[in-house]
């Protein structure tokens, strides 16, 4: 294939008939159809009206189910939709298969200026928060706060347990992967993500693994699944190369939106190490340490992550009124973990 030559992926009425996305209760699932992209946006309806809007974005082979949890939690705080990638979730390819995070921050920012919500509190895990820093740089207008659950910023020593998902980005490495996994089934597979992706793999419920098992499962039978995985850490790992006002960190130094981190001590896939120079790169941030989580703090500790939310719209909100309060560096702090 050459470079230029895109993969044929049929339109949304030819893909084989899987079964449906589970919509957890209380919320609702709808498809927004925009120029080159169709997305599927998962919602909850606010306590009450009036609320701020919010908008999570997922990470790398997740979906817009990674933030049930947290969206459960801040239903009496923001007015909060959750979207589904181009090739993610419930949502078809793009029309241009642009699974960079160019691409991916386009698709974000069609659907905000569509839905004219804007300016949201963006939240962003792992690569959806390399997406949303970059429509924090580019789009300010949009974005009021910023919330970043481990993202995926470039780092100069990659963890080893890391590598296995670059090694996406390398061509041919997908194909080989699927040859070699073919004989897994939905569970071992969910079963690795699981330990990859969480501080203690024992807090999954066992009803939250099982459904988990139904949407790989759904996953697998899609047939543009490895494509847009592959795509999109090709894309991942282009961005660590850029430079100039291109650059992740670079961007990172040009957003105004007062920034929430929130860093896992046991993350496997991004380096506890950058906790520190992403305080330092976000202008108007502030830190939070989680020892005991993984990479999808939101997953496992939804309560703090949200805690910690909150605190942010609060000072956001006392800062807008003119209490006395720091525009500039950083603060942190670590919480502790209960049950």
């Amino acid at each position: 294939m050459s470079s230029t030559e895109l993969p044929f992926v049929p339109p949304a009425n030819m893909l084989p008939k899987v079964a449906p996305v589970r919509v957890a209760e209380g919320e609702r699932l709808r498809s927004v159809g925009l120029p080159g992209i169709t997305l599927s946006v998962r919602s909850r309806p606010p306590a009450r009206e009036g609320l701020p809007p919010a908008l999570y974005v997922h990470g790398l082979g997740g979906s817009s189910q990674n933030w049930s949890a947290l969206m459960e939690q801040l239903d009496d705080t923001v007015d909060g939709e959750a979207v589904d990638l181009p090739g993610f979730g419930d949502s078809p390819p793009p029309d241009d298969a642009d699974y960079s995070i160019t691409g991916h921050a386009r698709a974000v920012i069609r659907f905000l200026d569509a839905s004219a919500r804007g300016p949201v509190h963006l939240v962003g895990n792992s690569l959806g928060g390399a997406v949303s820093t970059r429509v924090a740089a580019v789009r300010p207008d949009l974005v009021r706060t910023l919330t970043l659950v481990s993202p995926a910023l470039p780092e100069i020593r990659v963890q080893r347990s890391a590598v296995p998902t670059g090694l996406l980005a390398v061509p041919g490495v997908a194909g080989l992967f699927t040859r070699f996994t073919k004989e897994w089934t939905a569970e071992q597979r969910v079963r690795g993500v699981t330990a990859l992706c969480y501080g203690d793999p024992g807090r999954v419920t066992p009803e939250g693994f099982r459904h988990a098992v139904e949407e790989m499962d759904r996953r697998l039978q899609l047939p543009y699944f490895w494509d847009a995985m592959t795509r999109s850490a090709r894309g991942l790992v282009n961005a660590y190369t850029l430079g100039g006002q291109h650059a992740l960190w670079r961007q990172a130094e040009r957003v105004l939106a007062p920034t929430l981190l929130v860093y896992g001590g046991r993350d496997q896939l991004v380096g506890f190490r950058m906790a520190q120079k992403a305080a330092r790169a976000f202008r108007d941030s502030r830190l939070l340490t989680l020892p005991e989580a993984g990479h999808v703090a939101m997953m496992e500790y939804p309560e703090t992550v949200a805690a910690a939310f909150r605190d942010l719209l609060k000072d956001t909100a006392a800062s807008d009124g003119g209490a006395a309060t720091s525009s500039t560096g950083s603060r942190s702090s670590t919480a502790g973990q209960g049950s």
